[in-house]
């Protein structure tokens, strides 16, 4: 095979190991992408000559052929799945009908401070009068539940990047992002970036930028120590564990900092960035997420 035709079934092979197909119960198919690749190298061995000429490098035409099959061989044998519950759809931004259904989404009207949703006539909530945050309003796309919660599964640990992508259309759709603001996610210690592989805040947080023409600030902040896990403790507990957490690694001077995060929970995390965004110069700082706990059980 030529080196032209080599260079672009590497262009398609590299698109295809981004996506890992999921069965519905989110288990990896190595036969699938096995498949996948077999179909690519089988596509280059048997039109090698005719797109290169045997020995010509590929235009930017011939490489739209190869890429082109590439997405019909990803079409093939890597379907588009809702990121809720495994099931075939229409195409790789998509939910199934149920899952759809299934989603609280949220017109983020509530809490003057924080936007938690509050009955008619409150202006603020119980919590913000008490401890008003260092951060201002939180945007999120649903309120946290069932699917959405299977959703941040399969992104943070079921190495599903590609889920950040679906999400971050729903968060990017209703948040007031002026031109000048900062996405800035919220950063993993090393350890667990490294057991991870990615940072699902800062894979949304670039999705968010894309459709929305902002910049990112991919290592703003940094996770200097280690938390443990904060399943199953107080908002009081949360706040002690996440004191001396992060640090800031840049100056904001003025800027509008947007903190992005999967779920937002108690609000330790956040307030704990907020806190050190704000001492770095950050004029006002915002939190934009996937979903939001809307009673801390």
């Amino acid at each position: 095979m030529c080196k032209g035709a080599r260079d672009a079934i590497k262009s398609v092979e590299h698109f295809l190991g981004d996506q890992l197909i999921q069965n519905p119960a989110g288990q990896p198919s190595s036969i699938a992408a096995g498949a996948a690749g077999g179909a690519v190298e089988e596509f280059g061995n048997s039109h090698c000559a005719r797109l290169c000429g045997g020995t010509a490098p590929l235009t930017m035409a011939r490489m739209g052929s190869v890429r082109s099959f590439g997405d019909w061989a990803l079409a093939l044998v890597l379907p588009p799945r809702c990121p809720g519950c495994g099931a075939i759809v229409e195409d790789d931004t998509r939910f199934c009908g149920d899952c759809w259904e299934k989603l609280d989404f949220l017109d983020n009207l509530g809490c003057a401070a924080c936007n938690l949703p509050l009955p008619g006539g409150e202006e603020v909530c119980a919590r913000c009068l008490a401890a008003p945050p260092r951060h201002g309003r939180v945007y999120a796309a649903v309120a946290y539940g069932e699917v959405a919660r299977k959703v941040v599964l399969r992104l943070k640990y079921g190495r599903r990047p590609g889920v950040a992508r679906i999400i971050a259309a729903s968060m990017a759709r209703d948040v007031p992002l002026e031109s000048d603001a900062l996405l800035v996610p919220v950063p993993l210690h090393h350890w667990r970036l490294w057991s991870r592989g990615y940072n699902q805040a800062l894979e949304i947080a670039r999705h968010v930028a894309r459709a929305r023409g902002v910049a990112v600030a991919d290592d703003a902040l940094r996770r200097i120590r280690a938390t443990p896990p904060m399943k199953g403790i107080g908002a009081a507990a949360r706040t002690r564990a996440m004191r001396g957490v992060f640090r800031a690694s840049q100056r904001f001077d003025g800027r509008h900092v947007v903190l992005v995060d999967d779920v937002y929970t108690s609000g330790a995390t956040v307030e704990a960035c907020a806190r050190v965004a704000r001492r770095a110069g950050a004029a006002q700082v915002s939190v934009l997420c996937w979903a939001r706990v809307l009673r801390d059980d």
